[in-house]
């Protein structure tokens, strides 16, 4: 729920600005605006800055878009991602926690087998999102009651898969009006992974859970939780199993990524070259299916970082040396798409922006709609050139922000 549904949005910049103990000069200077701009803003006498001020003035408030924007307002509502069909059946399947022991756990090679074929359609399929929304429920129900019912090693078994679990849940809930089970889900899957021992399911959970602080907008501790875990697991990398070792990449990745959502240029590429150097210890088609750490993801990440930093120039010079294709997992190459679509953006480049919009769209219909970025961006084009208008309706359509 929005805590401040009666300010307008001049109000609310106001408010985290003076939070924050900024000027207005100053604000204005972090930005690349004036003192009078920012003024004009807080007193409501222009209109609210797009996509790409919203996200520099957050960065320099440390706040998250969404507390600047209200998360009940008419433009917050647009842009961010709408409710899937089968949330309900899966927040039910959440909530309800088998509480008795005596249930009939099924086996616990089962239980893997259907998560490890549910991985596999996230990756393949363009509407992926309905596709684990039919999955999960039963999912989600059956990896409780394995891990309350187990004892010893086994307990420990189910404990891992439950965390992973979690983890695909996560993924279904993402960029829904569902903050509270997201968080549910997430701390409930860190427990399952330190109860698990598994440093696998530590990992992965880890991996999650700084997602989910890092869009919330708390970047201090989605760095401390990422690197509390980078740490515990560093003394094991040197011998890991290719898994276990892109899970670690992908933790030092995503220091990099929240190090470029806090304006951290020199920290953010530390971390990338850490990560890219963990890529090249992996085998050459190697691609974790989690996180989609591999070689081939770290030009993506690249890609991400320089979008992040607000170099939207290096941004499209990554994205000329990464052929989407080269991706495997279709929702995966969509949000690539997306950042290239942000890194045009930025550059003013409106028909290529609307090019990879569309290619983001061909590759996975269901990543786009409940993209906040793509929204966001496909409403400020409608507005935007005359002769772009009917191709980038054609898209708002599609994406359904219009009808």
């Amino acid at each position: 729920m929005d805590p401040m549904p009666e300010l307008t949005f001049g109000q609310r910049l106001k408010l985290y600005r003076e939070r924050s103990g900024k000027t207005r000069a100053v604000l204005g200077g972090l930005v690349g605006r004036s003192a009078e701009w920012v003024k004009a803003v807080e007193t409501d006498r222009i209109l609210p800055p797009r996509i790409h001020m919203l996200d520099r003035i957050a960065r320099a408030l440390k706040v998250d878009v969404s507390a600047l924007v209200g998360e009940l307002s008419d433009r917050s509502a647009v842009v961010n991602g709408p409710e899937h069909p089968a949330l309900a059946s899966v927040r039910d399947a959440v909530n309800r926690v088998p509480l008795s022991e005596d249930v009939a756990a099924e086996p616990l090679t089962q239980i893997r087998e259907r998560l490890t074929a549910a991985w596999r359609a996230r990756h393949q399929a363009s509407d992926h999102r309905t596709v684990l929304g039919a999955l999960l429920p039963d999912l989600v129900q059956d990896a409780q009651r394995a891990a309350l019912a187990h004892e010893g090693d086994e307990r420990r078994r189910a404990q891992a898969l439950l965390a992973e679990v979690l983890g695909l849940t996560q993924m279904f809930l993402a960029y829904q009006p569902a903050a509270e089970l997201l968080w549910r889900v997430a701390d409930r899957a860190m427990v399952a992974a330190q109860e698990s021992g598994d440093p696998e399911a530590l990992a992965c959970a880890g991996w999650f859970l700084c997602q989910v602080h890092r869009d919330a907008g708390d970047w201090d501790t989605a760095m401390s939780v990422t690197l509390d875990v980078v740490s515990a697991l560093e003394a094991r990398t040197a011998d890991a199993n290719a898994n276990l070792l892109a899970l670690w990449g992908a933790l030092n990745f995503e220091a990099a990524y929240t190090a470029a959502r806090a304006g951290e240029d020199g920290r953010a590429w530390r971390y990338w070259d850490r990560a890219d150097r963990v890529a090249q210890r992996l085998p050459k088609g190697f691609y974790q299916p989690q996180t989609s750490f591999s070689r081939v993801i770290m030009g993506a990440h690249a890609l991400t970082v320089a979008v992040e930093l607000q170099k939207s120039g290096e941004a499209v010079r990554q994205a000329r040396r990464l052929d989407p294709a080269a991706i495997p997992s279709r929702p995966r190459r969509a949000r690539h798409l997306i950042e290239v679509a942000r890194g045009h953006y930025g550059k003013g480049d409106n028909e290529a922006t609307v090019a990879a919009l569309r290619q983001a769209y061909e590759s996975a219909p269901e990543t786009i709609r409940f993209n906040g970025y793509a929204r966001q961006i496909t409403l400020d084009l409608l507005d935007g050139p005359r002769h772009m208008r009917n191709d980038v309706r054609d898209l708002a359509l599609k994406v359904g922000l219009v009808s």
